[in-house]
């Protein structure tokens, strides 16, 4: 870390600029137009399958070979709905994540180019998304390659960029500049989306079909991630390699995972916060991930109510995520964590009570998700920071991501069998609450203080 605090706030500023970039990939891409447009692609794909030789055949839970339209896809010789392929795009791209991602880390903490791993992941990514323009017709196949291929850019450049925050910030600066990053990360992909929704509701004005409008989205957002990538990674500090080891920078890799696997068990308590937060970010992720279904569905609102909701979201954790931050300064982070994670229980029951077609009410429900939304998850970026021994950063963040993505199929799981088993999604909103009451059990009993010193860390004056 460099010593004078100039230098910092220098590299801090461009750590932030990195969220601001990413953010456009998962706002517009991951959240509003990628899943509907994918999915639209394959089905087209499909009408004319079926046009040309008739339904597509496929075999039933019973073994009973059917003819219906509902398997009127194929991949890899399964066949599947085209609605479903968002689903199973998302489980791929995490499975792949999960084995590349701790070897990623373990490469990134040995390597002495990090501003350059952190571009190439980047660059990647927005270069698929760049070229998911000339996703027409029907190649949802090509789809589906550009996806995850940015989907695996998107997330190594997230292990890499994590990893950076111990270096740039000091144990008392990181909550605040966590939770700044994560604010302008929102901030960033609040404003990416408004002009691409603008664009895209106005369409007609400029001739301009609503597939074509739909792919140059797809383009701004990688043109967007790109060029603010660019800038940031300049300003962002690079720092000595490790000790190299008698082999590839990949079989190094590997070696350097399997000590820290090995090591972490001598720090239970950094693993005890972690499966904590792996616990409660379920419930965070759910939330998100369901809300548009549960004003569709249940609340019966029309998509301009859903899509208006998005962006209240998007500029209302902006505001949050820096109020996090003066909470932390004062109380300390973990106070601040067991707050906001009171608010999303107090919220998911005043999603249990909306009434159905009342806008402002799910509008308030948005605001309240805005406030603790990025909050919650930056100062637990920044308080996991603080437990993981030097040297270690982005392994330990990798790991952070892979139980992310490995665990982030309860909450919809427990959501998709509770709306089964009782035709309602609003008992399945509050069943919610159980990721966040175990989740506040669960911080509440891990002294924080003793875990960043067992990991050798200097305290912060206010934890």
């Amino acid at each position: 870390m460099t010593t004078t605090s100039a230098d910092r706030r220098r590299q801090q500023r461009a750590w932030y600029v990195y969220d601001w970039a990413n953010s456009s990939f998962y706002t517009t891409v991951m959240a509003v137009f990628g899943s509907l447009y994918l999915s639209s692609v394959a089905a087209a794909d499909a009408r004319t399958d079926v046009a040309r030789n008739g339904p597509v055949p496929c075999v039933g839970a019973d073994g009973v070979a059917s003819t219906l339209e509902r398997c009127d896809i194929s991949l890899f010789g399964l066949h599947f709905p085209a609605g479903s392929l968002w689903g199973y795009l998302l489980a791929g791209a995490t499975v792949i994540q999960v084995l590349v991602f701790p070897v990623l880390g373990a490469v990134a903490d040995r390597s002495a180019h990090r501003r350059g791993l952190l571009a190439g992941f980047a660059l990647t990514g927005a270069v698929a998304i760049a070229l998911m323009f000339f996703l027409a017709g029907t190649n949802w196949e090509f789809g589906v390659v550009m996806f995850v291929v940015a989907n695996i850019g998107y997330g190594g450049s997230i292990v890499v960029y994590y990893s950076f925050l111990p270096d740039i910030a000091t144990p008392d600066e990181r909550d605040a500049v966590s939770t700044r990053g994560w604010a302008f990360g929102y901030l960033g992909g609040g404003i990416a989306l408004a002009f691409q929704l603008a664009f895209y509701l106005t369409r007609d004005s400029f001739g301009v079909s609503q597939e074509l409008a739909v792919r140059i989205c797809f383009l701004t957002t990688g043109l967007w991630w790109a060029a603010f990538t660019l800038v940031s990674v300049r300003g962002l500090p690079e720092r000595p390699a490790a000790a190299p080891r008698p082999s590839s920078a990949v079989t190094s890799g590997f070696a350097e995972l399997r000590d820290t696997l090995r090591g972490a068990r001598a720090f239970p308590l950094t693993l005890a916060f972690l499966g904590s937060y792996l616990i409660f970010t379920d419930g965070i992720n759910t939330v998100v991930t369901v809300s548009a279904q549960y004003g569709q569905e249940e609340l019966g609102f029309a998509n301009e109510i859903l899509i208006v909701t998005i962006l209240v979201i998007q500029f209302v954790a902006y505001f949050g995520g820096m109020a996090h931050g003066f909470a932390a300064r004062r109380f300390g982070a973990k106070r601040t964590i067991l707050a906001s994670l009171a608010v999303w229980v107090l919220v998911l029951i005043g999603a249990y009570f909306v009434q159905a077609g009342s806008a402002p009410q799910f509008y308030a429900v948005a605001v309240g998700i805005g406030l603790v939304l990025g909050g919650t998850n930056a100062l637990s970026r920044s308080l996991f920071s603080q437990m993981i021994p030097a040297g270690k950063q982005a392994q330990y963040f990798a790991l952070y991501e892979v139980g992310e993505r490995g665990t982030s199929w309860l909450g919809p799981l427990l959501v998709a069998v509770i709306g089964q088993v009782t035709g309602s999604f609003r008992l399945a909103i509050l069943a919610l609450i159980l990721f966040f009451a175990i989740g506040f059990v669960l911080v509440w009993l891990i002294p924080v203080r003793r875990a960043i010193a067992a990991a050798g860390n200097r305290e912060p004056s206010v934890v």
